[in-house]
């Protein structure tokens, strides 16, 4: 009898202890969902494409050899820096010199008969008008003056192009730059008629890049603050960087000069240029590169986090904490991608706490406990349901 009240008493209690456990539960609140949320800002974004772009030397000269002979004498180190107006290389220079010295002697037997006929003249005219000498006498002396004259200026003529020819055996270099290796040993006959090409010259203190653009992006910067055209000066000049063949950024900028007024119909882009300066010669003409192109400025525009983005459908939207800490699943209209960030155009207002991390376990209307992004919570932006 006693053990069975003993077992009673025992299975009142564990009900007892069940019971209070279920209502204890069911009287708690639920905890809410904790997510990171950061303020909604805008700011100054500039905009950037990306293209292939190859490397060209500001100035690439062939020195050629402007008359035939034979390669005498180089005055210069393969691979070096030269100077505007150096000597480069000497051809051979007997026969044009030879050429000029008779030239010379035309011209000088040319005046000598000159002066002769002037002074054949000077004497007819005075006869002439004491009639002690004919018309004749008179038209002979002034045809044979002319005729000289015009025999002085052909020698003169003559002897301006030996000289000039005589100069082109001295090959200098036109501007200053790097010259290549020879392209001709000594000895050898170059000229028009042989191997004209005796080395190149290679001005690369300054290169260009060439690239191509799509029509859309030249209208975009067009539409915006950015030009990248010619004939545009009251707007803002575009301005480029590059990078290097290890893949890391170049320190120095360039700046859009020139794109080409007409889009190729067979590609849909138009060729654009920009100058690059390059003290070091660390860019090398005829190397490939990326090429970063300012093509738009925004102001006071709105740029998030790519990952608070939700794609569905073919729509993007983002989840929203409203002041009652409750949040709201909203469609924007994206635009360009900045890095790991993606510009709204529409959609989102500054002074709005957005959902950066935690949406996945949202839905519309879900109430929360946001939380700073970042290490640090911020209390300002915590909208607990006890406040």
């Amino acid at each position: 009898m006693i053990a069975g009240v003993v077992v009673g008493i025992a299975v009142l209690v564990a009900a007892a202890v069940v019971l209070f456990k279920v209502f204890s539960r069911g009287d708690r609140p639920a905890a809410l969902p904790v997510v990171e949320v950061q303020p909604v800002e805008t700011s100054e974004v500039n905009i950037y494409n990306e293209y292939v772009g190859r490397i060209r030397a500001q100035q690439f000269v062939e020195i050629r050899a402007r008359v035939e002979g034979y390669l005498e004498k180089m005055f210069f180190e393969e691979g070096t820096r030269v100077k505007k107006g150096q000597t480069l290389f000497v051809i051979d220079r007997k026969v044009y010199q030879a050429r000029a010295e008779k030239a010379r002697a035309q011209l000088i037997k040319a005046r000598a008969q000159l002066n002769k006929a002037e002074r054949d003249l000077a004497r007819i005219r005075p006869l002439y008008e004491q009639n002690a000498a004919s018309q004749l006498d008179l038209d002979n002396a002034q045809a044979a003056y002319e005729s000289a004259k015009a025999e002085e200026s052909v020698a003169q003529a003559d002897l301006t192009q030996a000289e000039l020819t005589l100069s082109y055996c001295t090959v200098n270099s036109p501007i200053s730059g790097y010259i290549s290796e020879r392209s001709a040993d000594l000895g050898t006959l170059v000229g028009p008629s042989g191997k004209s090409l005796l080395a190149t010259v290679v001005k690369s203190d300054t290169v260009l890049v060439d690239f191509s653009m799509t029509s859309l992006d030249y209208l975009a910067g067009k539409d915006r603050n950015v030009n990248l055209g010619p004939g545009e000066s009251e707007r803002q000049g575009s301005y480029v960087t590059v990078t290097l063949a290890d893949g890391s950024a170049y320190p120095y900028r360039g700046n859009v000069d020139f794109a080409s007024p007409q889009v190729d119909p067979s590609t849909g882009t138009f060729s654009v240029r920009a100058e690059m300066p390059n003290p070091e010669r660390t860019l090398l003409p005829g190397e490939f590169t990326r090429v970063k192109v300012l093509i738009d400025v925004r102001t006071d525009a709105i740029e998030i986090p790519a990952k608070a983005i939700e794609i569905e459908k073919g729509g993007a939207y983002v989840y929203v904490v409203r002041p009652d800490s409750v949040v709201e699943r909203r469609y924007v209209e994206t635009g360009p991608e900045v890095g790991n960030n993606i510009i709204v155009e529409r959609g989102l207002a500054a002074g709005e706490y957005l959902v950066v991390e935690g949406y996945h376990k949202l839905h519309h209307g879900t109430k929360v406990r946001p939380v700073a992004a970042g290490p640090e919570e911020t209390d300002s932006s915590e909208k607990s349901e006890e406040q």
